[in-house]
């Protein structure tokens, strides 16, 4: 039996995917399988996997279900004790599963151990912007006050095996089915942290991100589905998961460059707890709102383009 069974669902992912398996083959903890699930795909994964020589590396077929039914798939597929997930455009450094195992199996009390995140752009260059996540140890009301995850994103996670076991699979109903699991799993274990920049996730037009409608919808749907398994004494945290959801929306909004609709997003979520105008992190949104809607689109790139040659030369320096 491996250790880790990474799981990469892919759907028309041939632009990226072999980059993405040589980051695999890369780890410095070589004990693992590797799930791809093909999801429908129609640009010669099939041709290509058959040509994968590493016996660890297997290529699994199904019709176009969505990325929760290829998630549940290699669930049920897998033979490791910890489970990652990789997204097929997505980078990891060689170190990321060796130090996140250790970390599972130094904290028994730990179901899943985050790592921080670099964020690079279409052609694998980085941004300079690093997510970096300290949440860590028993996270359930953090959690659930902003019915959201810290985690970085899809590809940063490693659960145990056996969580799966007892809250079951992936919401296959649900927009945000890795946000829905990641509560999930905050409810009954303990969240670890790798205080590293491990994964490199991909920002390109394509990211689901950024769809701002579906991504309301489907926060909504989860605040509520969210809430309404918990006791009342703990409901009053109801607001803030809907106002720190509208600002997470503006800062979607900004990356399409619609101000007018950030702007929007901005008085919702001050609308439902007036108590953000007290948080920086607030502040610094209405502040680019405000550059934006003066300088204009490419004013605030400009802007931006210029924090983000500062942030890559201080993360070249830090590493």
């Amino acid at each position: 039996m491996p250790k880790v069974t990474v799981i990469i669902p892919a759907y028309n992912a041939m632009k990226y995917l072999p980059q993405t398996v040589e980051s695999l083959l890369n780890q410095t903890l070589t004990d693992f399988e590797v799930l791809i699930i093909n999801d429908g795909s129609s640009d010669g994964i099939v041709e290509w996997g058959s040509q994968i020589t590493d016996s660890r590396i297997r290529l699994i077929s199904q019709e176009n279900q969505g990325t929760a039914a290829a998630r549940n798939k290699g669930i049920v597929e897998s033979k490791g004790e910890y489970i990652a997930f990789l997204d097929a455009d997505d980078i990891w450094e060689p170190t990321k599963l060796e130090k996140q195992a250790q970390c599972l199996e130094n904290n028994p009390l730990v179901g899943l151990v985050d790592c921080w995140t670099a964020f690079i752009d279409e052609n694998s260059k980085p941004t300079g912007l690093v997510m970096r996540n300290d949440t860590e140890g028993d996270v359930y009301k953090k959690v659930v006050e902003s019915c959201d995850s810290p985690v970085c994103c899809g590809s940063s996670p490693m659960v145990r095996r056996s969580c799966f076991d007892i809250l079951g699979l992936f919401d296959r109903e649900s927009y945000i089915e890795d946000v829905d699991m990641w509560i999930r799993i905050a409810t009954r274990y303990h969240y670890g942290v790798v205080k590293e920049p491990l994964v490199r996730y991909r920002q390109h037009p394509n990211n689901k991100s950024k769809d701002c409608e579906s991504m309301l919808r489907g926060f909504r749907q989860l605040i509520e589905k969210t809430y309404s398994s918990l006791p009342t004494d703990i409901l009053y945290l109801r607001p803030r998961s809907y106002g720190r959801l509208y600002v997470f929306l503006a800062w979607r909004a900004i990356d399409t460059k619609d101000y007018k609709q950030a702007f929007h997003y901005t008085q919702q979520a001050f609308a439902m707890y007036p108590q953000l105008i007290l948080k920086p992190w607030f502040t610094r949104l209405n502040i680019a709102i405000a550059v934006m809607r003066f300088l204009g689109p490419d004013g605030y790139e400009k802007i931006r383009s210029f924090n983000r040659s500062l942030r890559r030369g201080l993360f070249a320096r830090a590493t």
